[in-house]
């Protein structure tokens, strides 16, 4: 703090007082960690307050060893104004301190009416929703994501209760339906109830696990958007506000991001393994899809296969563009959302576990 305070071009408002916390994440044997936060006045652009935040580290020899791993300093620049930026070396906010109570406490300390302006709430909101007595994490992706893989492990790790989705249905829409066929909105309507029921506010439990969820609600609601005609989802839209507003939304989401080469290469996987394994077994439904359509089309089973990873990419688009737009009045919208690739499923589950053991 005190190098801080001497940088040319910021002056150092107000520090919060510094906490023992518990290691997170990283490799076991560990001793206790100390964080605070500090709020900065700064005529610095945002690259180069991170580069003075390197050279302070450097001056107190910084060794930048196994990640999570023990150090003598770590300095993470959270929030510059209510600046939303994604480059190869700067991500703003920080894409980890939505969950992370070491982080929010201390801020919250100096600045709690400060807006995070992807979770478009003040950090006390944003600390609130990670307090819940009995929290709701879902973990979101597109099938072939790994969001049931991810969310057993999560469940596993802090002895929460696992709700699966419980509707037998596939999350992406066939098509050619909207185009040829007519659709009925009551298997989406029949989808959307089976998966509410686990989430019932009359029925919440009250231990302090937590329910971690596979699905959000929201994602049947996006899916149903691909296959159904306007008036038909505008009925639909009436059931889903129902439905939903019965329910604990999610305090939490932990979004599963797949690139279009990794969806290939788990529709192809399932292809071959889906008599003997069960990773992935919500692509079967996708691809059975996608089999209906290049029956009535005559399309090749590639192009159906591609067409089946170009669906899935624009319902990942939707659930990204929902968890993360401008809607600070949506109640059904995670406050806390933390992005992790989907490339690598034993890493991915390693995030989304030390995101969601970060949140007590």
């Amino acid at each position: 703090m005190e190098l801080l305070r001497y940088m040319p071009g910021v002056t150092l408002m107000s520090v919060s007082r510094y906490r023992d916390t518990r290691p997170i994440g990283g490799p076991s044997g560990q001793g206790v960690f100390l964080n605070g936060a500090c709020l900065l006045e700064t005529d610095l652009a945002p690259h180069d307050v991170l580069g003075m935040l390197a050279a302070v580290e450097n001056t107190l020899h910084r060794e930048r060893g196994e990640r999570w791993g023990p150090r003598t300093v770590d300095l993470d620049l959270l929030l510059y104004d209510d600046l939303v930026l994604d480059t190869a070396s700067l991500t703003l906010p920080h894409p980890r301190m939505a969950t992370r109570r070491f982080v929010l406490e201390p801020c919250v300390e100096i600045a709690p009416d400060l807006v995070h302006p992807l979770a478009a709430c003040p950090l006390d909101h944003l600390l609130d929703s990670i307090s819940s007595p009995h929290p709701h994490v879902a973990v979101i992706g597109v099938p072939g994501s790994g969001a049931s893989e991810v969310a057993a492990a999560i469940a596993d790790a802090t002895l929460g209760r696992l709700v699966h989705a419980p509707a037998d249905y596939a999350l992406v829409g066939d098509p050619t339906a909207r185009r040829n066929l007519p659709v009925d909105a009551l298997p989406w309507q029949q989808a959307i109830e089976a998966c509410a029921k686990p989430l019932l506010a009359k029925r919440w439990p009250q231990d302090p696990h937590g329910t971690v969820a596979d699905y959000w609600l929201h994602t049947v609601r996006l899916a149903a958007a691909d296959t159904l005609a306007a008036e038909q989802f505008e009925r639909l839209e009436t059931v889903f506000a129902r439905v939903a507003a019965e329910t604990v939304p999610p305090q939490v989401a932990i979004l599963l991001v797949a690139s279009p080469e990794l969806l290939e290469e788990r529709i192809a996987y399932r292809g071959r393994q889906a008599h003997k394994s069960d990773d992935f077994a919500d692509l079967t439904l996708a691809a059975a899809s996608g089999s209906a359509a290049t029956q009535r089309t005559g399309m090749t089973e590639c192009a159906s296969a591609d067409e089946s990873v170009a669906r899935l990419l624009r319902l990942q688009e939707r659930i990204t563009a929902a968890l993360r737009g401008p809607s600070p009045g949506n109640a059904l919208r995670p406050r806390a959302v933390v992005t992790i690739s989907a490339g690598d499923l034993g890493q991915a589950v390693h995030e989304a576990v030390a995101a969601v053991e970060a949140m007590a």
